[in-house]
């Protein structure tokens, strides 16, 4: 495993972390499913477990996976391990009608901050995350003053925002302009390369970059077929409905080649175009299994200049259009 600084903190952080939404487990908003399925806690914790000694040290998770259950699965785990970096989130919770609701009250995010050390059998959360605030919740400074609070009383050591899914807004600006924060989490993989100018100024102006969703929904594993269909209580039931499925298989066949090229799974190929990139300093797929664990550390190369640039040619004619139908 390599490791990478986390911008200018004193973070250094597993190039490959392990993303903690889908051992959440099933969990709904009202209609809406936010979980991925049904898990097995057992298979969770021995996931934890093996990512740790194939060198994993990062794991991002959020007080909304499984309503908090993603958080209790790391905390049984790991407890208060000092070898062991832990992110989490806060802003989503669910109104009293079962709904999503956002709220970045300084109130909601000290008083959830407690829940998730609690859950999490922790002393501190080494990186906090604001969960896909906007503008406007970071210039009333409520939310930005208790983050500040929370890093002045030693419950979190750094913090930051989990940027939009699929194409990062003004906030990373924001940030930036203000010097405000100490990194970002967003979405990159080769089906979806919005965020790729946040990275580059990431890079130069000290931030922390966590990459997520870099497999797509499990698109770029290679084990989706035409034929595949989600349960209802999985997220992916919308956001890859038949025809967007389809389209996206047929233009990922113009990629795979490179896989065949450098001797690697499509998984392998996905992890590293992602990495190429070195403004990155962690990428998070998610994790399940110790089988997963293991097929996300193995197979990361180095691509070549032109490859890359190959992949990155294929985003605005191919990838793009079809990324945008995905709710």
């Amino acid at each position: 495993m390599n490791y990478r600084p986390f911008g200018n903190t004193d973070l250094n952080v597993s190039e490959v972390g392990f993303g903690a939404w889908g051992i959440g487990g099933p969990a709904m908003a009202g209609d809406i499913p936010i979980g991925w399925g049904d898990v097995d806690d057992a298979t969770s914790e021995k996931a934890l477990k093996r990512a740790l000694e194939l060198g994993i040290n990062f794991y991002d998770t959020a007080d909304f996976y499984g309503l908090g259950h993603s958080e209790e699965l790391i905390g049984r785990v790991f407890g208060n391990r000092q070898d062991v970096l832990i992110a989490s989130k806060v802003g989503h919770r669910l109104a009293d009608d079962g709904s999503i609701f956002l709220d970045y009250s300084g109130e909601h995010i000290l008083n959830s901050c407690e829940g998730s050390l609690k859950r999490l059998e922790r002393d501190t959360i080494d990186f906090y995350q604001l969960h896909t605030a906007k503008v406007a919740d970071l210039e009333n400074g409520e939310s930005v003053e208790a983050m500040e609070q929370l890093k002045r009383e030693g419950k979190i050591r750094w913090w930051g925002v989990s940027l939009n899914t699929f194409k990062p807004g003004p906030e990373a600006d924001f940030m930036f302009d203000h010097k405000m924060g100490h990194g970002f989490q967003l979405v990159l993989n080769i089906i979806n390369q919005e965020a790729l100018g946040v990275v580059d100024r990431a890079h130069k102006a000290g931030y922390g970059v966590i990459a997520r969703m870099p497999l797509q929904f499990g698109l770029l594993t290679g084990k989706f077929t035409k034929e595949t269909r989600f349960p209802d209580d999985d997220h992916r039931v919308f956001r890859l409905p038949p025809d967007i499925l389809d389209e996206s298989l047929d233009a990922l066949e113009k990629v795979w080649p490179l896989a065949n090229k450098y001797g690697i799974s499509k998984t392998e190929l996905a992890m590293s175009f992602i990495l190429s990139f070195e403004g990155v300093s962690t990428v998070i797929p998610g994790i399940k299994t110790p089988e997963q664990a293991e097929k996300n550390t193995s197979g990361i190369v180095k691509l070549s200049d032109g490859d890359r640039d190959l992949i990155r040619s294929m985003y605005e004619p191919e990838f793009r259009d079809i990324l945008f139908r995905m709710k």
